[in-house]
């Protein structure tokens, strides 16, 4: 439930509900927000007017009352999200009920801590729960200082998360408000940090504007494995992927490769940190986070008699990731079997053709 993007291409949480499978096309996924705030391509810029703002919060009201189990804001894609547009969203969360997930707004510099600031400040002036999405991409050099506030903004009471992917690179769409000018200076980066998706390469000034006009998804290698690290062994840190939808031919490996990759590189070659504790920020962590929310996940991420038949049975011995940048679908290794709701999804490492077992999920609001 993006909060300036919320289900855009006209689909709200009934739709997904219902509906068996869904062709969405990356310039699709803005459409409502473009037509609600004047159908430009800079849409994300534009400074929503209170009548605008009224619009966006009705929408994420009727998506909440359907079912929705949070709202999302990307704020680095969406610079002309205001203070008064943002503290709106928040007051909207807490009146339903539900947690903000935010992607930070972009650094100035590779070290700046504000943008986590800011939205520490609308939590703690709202009291809505607050989650801050990948931590290790969203803070780079700054990592340790953001860890450091989460940490302090929990002793004061502040009900703040946050997790993070095993992964130097991160992906993003080249014609995102992420690359406007001053990038560069701003992220620590360079054109060769840079590579398009779709050939591999790494770009230059010359291709960064031609690739930026077409649009596109691009790799970005911006981190260092020892913040990655720090982040992945971090106590207060869950795993997640931040994952493209696979339809979407994202070529980043974290969609097919997170779990794997954190039990074989940092469990197993690098002991960042013990076995037991990965398993708990992939299954109970997340599960925790978001059971006062969804009943349900109190089911969830736990193995007892009477808790969803949820299960992973892999070998901590051989399990890896095998996805790549060249190849990033490619199933792990040393995962026989995966159960959902009782039923074998992936047998003897094979998919079970046809094993839909899974439902949605809904808020508190609506079971």
């Amino acid at each position: 439930m993006p909060a300036r993007a919320y289900v855009v291409d006209g689909v709200g949480v009934e739709h997904f509900l219902t509906a068996r499978q869904m062709e969405r096309g990356p310039r699709l996924w803005w459409l409502g927000l473009k037509m609600l705030l004047g159908g430009t391509p800079r849409f994300g810029h534009v400074v929503a007017s209170r009548e605008q703002q009224d619009e966006i919060i009705a929408a994420l009201a009727r998506e909440l009352d359907d079912g929705a189990i949070g709202i999302g804001m990307g704020l680095a894609y969406t610079p002309g999200a205001d203070g008064p547009e943002i503290a709106r969203v928040f007051e909207l969360a807490v009146a339903r009920g539900v947690p903000v997930f935010v992607h930070l707004h972009g650094q100035d510099h590779p070290e700046d801590t504000a943008p986590l600031e800011t939205v520490l400040g609308h939590a703690r002036a709202t009291g809505a729960a607050l989650h801050v999405v990948h931590v290790n991409s969203s803070s780079m050099a700054a990592i340790e200082a953001y860890l450091a506030r989460i940490a302090e903004a929990r002793k004061e009471g502040l009900d703040v998360t946050t997790e993070a992917y095993p992964y130097t690179a991160g992906s993003t769409r080249l014609e995102s408000a992420l690359f406007d000018p001053g990038w560069r200076e701003k992220r620590g980066l360079d054109y060769g940090d840079l590579q398009w998706a779709a050939t591999g390469e790494r770009l230059t000034a010359e291709s960064f504007a031609h690739y930026r006009k077409q649009g596109g998804t691009v790799i970005i290698h911006g981190n260092k494995p020892e913040r990655v690290a720090l982040a992945i062994a971090h106590p207060l840190v869950m795993i997640a992927s931040d994952g493209m939808p696979m339809q979407e031919r994202s070529a980043h490996p974290r969609g097919a490769g997170t779990r794997a990759r954190v039990l074989a590189h940092h469990v197993r070659e690098r002991g960042d940190l013990e076995l037991m504790s990965a398993i708990e920020k992939m299954s109970l962590a997340p599960a925790r986070r978001l059971e006062a929310f969804v009943p349900a996940m109190r089911e969830k991420g736990r193995i007892r008699l009477g808790a969803d038949a949820d299960l992973v049975v892999f070998d901590a011995a051989t399990v890896r990731d095998r996805a790549t940048f060249e190849a990033p679908h490619q199933a792990s290794e040393g995962i026989p079997h995966v159960i959902v709701e009782g039923r074998f999804v992936v047998r003897d490492g094979a998919l079970v053709e046809g094993a839909l077992p899974g439902r949605a999920l809904r808020s508190q609001g609506r079971q």
